[in-house]
């Protein structure tokens, strides 16, 4: 049976072996976008679900900044976009032809690592965690702080939520609040 994953692969929804594809490409990526003066903020290697007869093609995302946290523009994607290209020519870990989209992170920013959250303290942000935390799956709330052992506290409309990072399914900037009553600019 062609393109059957076997249940025992799969984890929350992504195959084992995307997941380990994945992770690949972040340790290859990663430091050629520092080469060049760049953050990974997040990656997503997604393969095509054939369900028709037609041929259909991978897309490799990648969403990253400039190491000195200015604006990203088109430039900026197409130097990332050319560089990794050469790249993942050169490792060739994709073995199926593959799309590649460079985008900034965008107004409701993925938070991923530590520092992105100590970088967005005070902010609101849209939280999804990998099992319940006090009744719930999913939550809205302003980063309030980060302890030494990393540990992020969150001020919610319930209470003050403490999770750790290993905790969070995804983590994602809301930026609702710059839309409604007035605007609030930086």
């Amino acid at each position: 049976m062609v393109g059957f994953i076997p249940p025992f692969l799969l984890v929350f929804g992504k195959s084992l072996i995307s997941q380990m594809l994945n992770k690949l490409l972040t340790q290859i990526i990663e430091p050629a976008l520092k080469d060049i003066g760049y953050l990974l903020v997040g990656l997503n290697y997604s393969a095509p679900v054939n369900k028709t007869k037609k041929e259909t093609r991978a897309n490799l995302q990648i969403l990253a900044e400039p190491i000195d946290l200015s604006d990203m523009n088109v430039e900026d994607c197409e130097k990332i976009s050319r560089h990794i290209a050469t790249v993942l020519d050169i490792e060739d870990p994709i073995q199926n032809a593959y799309n590649l989209e460079v985008s900034s992170p965008g107004i409701d920013r993925l938070l991923t690592k530590i520092d992105d959250f100590k970088r967005f303290k005070g902010e609101t942000v849209k939280v999804r965690t990998r099992s319940m935390k006090d009744g719930r799956k999913r939550f809205r709330g302003k980063i309030s702080s980060i302890d030494e052992d990393e540990n992020i506290f969150f001020d919610t409309g319930f209470g003050r939520v403490r999770l750790s990072i290993t905790e969070l399914e995804s983590a994602r900037l809301d930026p609702s609040e710059y839309f409604s009553s007035g605007s609030r600019l930086k």
